[in-house]
């Protein structure tokens, strides 16, 4: 009885395995073709309409003036949203697994405004160096988080504690990147972008500053999955399996830094992303942060560039910022997870 038992208790296991495999496949091949769909209208949107044909031949066959005028209007603005939404959605999986703390966000800890009020003084006083504009945002970005964890540790991480020392810092920062763009008259077309994390009027050469960064960003983020499952167990135990967790902690921490800060400085701040794709990942694809990172730069990118889509067809002819988008939804959803959570408070 007992043999038949465990024969049971195995069969089901493997059965439950596979459905989970299986969700996790249709999950994947899903969210692609529906970025695929997504990256067609997105192109689509506008005076200029395009079939589907006639986008591939202007871009792969013979030259197509509509199709040029496309490629150097939208294209750019449409890459940056996929690349800084994988970026800011990854951001916060690493984030998470580094604090322990489900509600960790580069924007709400405060990572993005300290990568953006560093991306403005670079901007506003020192164009000459614009080129390093995203060394100094993950300086920025780096001193932010340096602030978070020093002010919130006190015997430990307080996952509490975490969230109001960031909430803090990240309404600091905010401020004075603000203040800069008020001092000015609000007319710097760069500095107002990055604080109202405006991408209207970027172009090829945004992509081409964005791109390498988060490439690489994304690969490191890759390398330390492993790593993001061994933090999701008690420090002892981490150690006890031959892992520095102090090491680990600080290096993944460097790159979730990287690629919300660089994202930010192209991008401006974009708040609840990186909260909202994570929590949606891990319904969809479980916790293993081997598949929940490639599968959250899949939904991150769809997410952020259909919150940029909906921003300019919503009040056309005139836009609304993705990050008021983000921020709208975001808000409500921050709310729902905090009540949900039992780590703060009945």
């Amino acid at each position: 009885m007992e043999i038949i038992k465990e024969q049971t208790t195995q069969e089901a296991g493997r059965k439950k395995k596979i459905s989970r495999s299986g969700q996790r496949t249709v999950s994947f091949v899903v969210m692609t073709i529906l970025l695929m769909v997504l990256f067609f209208l997105a192109v689509n949107i506008g005076s200029l309409k395009l079939s589907f044909v006639q986008l591939l031949k202007g871009l792969f066959v013979a030259f197509d003036e509509q199709v040029a005028t496309v490629y150097d209007l939208r294209f750019p603005r449409i890459m940056i949203s996929m690349q800084a939404g994988a970026a800011i959605s990854v951001s916060g999986v690493l984030f998470q697994a580094v604090l322990k703390n489900p509600l960790s966000d580069p924007g709400i800890i405060g990572i993005s405004s300290g990568a953006s009020f560093s991306a403005v003084l670079i901007t506003a006083f020192a164009p000459q160096w614009f080129f390093f504009t995203p060394v100094f945002a993950f300086l920025g970005g780096l001193l932010a988080f340096l602030l978070v964890y020093g002010l919130s540790w006190k015997g430990g991480l307080s996952p509490l504690r975490i969230i109001l020392v960031g909430v803090a810092v990240n309404s600091m920062f905010s401020g004075l990147s603000s203040a800069f763009n008020s001092m000015n008259g609000g007319n710097m077309s760069g500095v107002a972008a990055i604080v109202n994390g405006n991408i209207t009027m970027k172009t090829w050469d945004d992509v081409h500053t964005l791109v390498w960064y988060v490439v690489a960003g994304l690969v490191l983020s890759m390398v330390f999955s492993g790593k993001c499952n061994l933090l999701s167990l008690e420090d002892k135990t981490a150690r006890g399996l031959g892992v520095n967790v102090n090491t680990v902690r600080i290096v993944i921490s460097c790159v979730a830094v990287l690629l919300a800060s660089i994202s930010t400085a192209v991008a401006g701040v974009i708040g609840f992303l990186g909260l909202i794709v994570p929590h949606i990942g891990r319904i969809l694809v479980g916790s293993d942060h081997k598949v929940l990172l490639p599968f959250s730069m899949l939904l991150g990118a769809f997410t952020f560039l259909l919150a940029d889509t909906i921003g300019r067809t919503v009040a056309a002819p005139y836009e609304v910022s993705a990050s008021i988008i983000m921020s709208v939804v975001g808000g409500p959803f921050f709310i729902v997870l905090l009540r949900r959570s039992s780590k703060y408070g009945s």
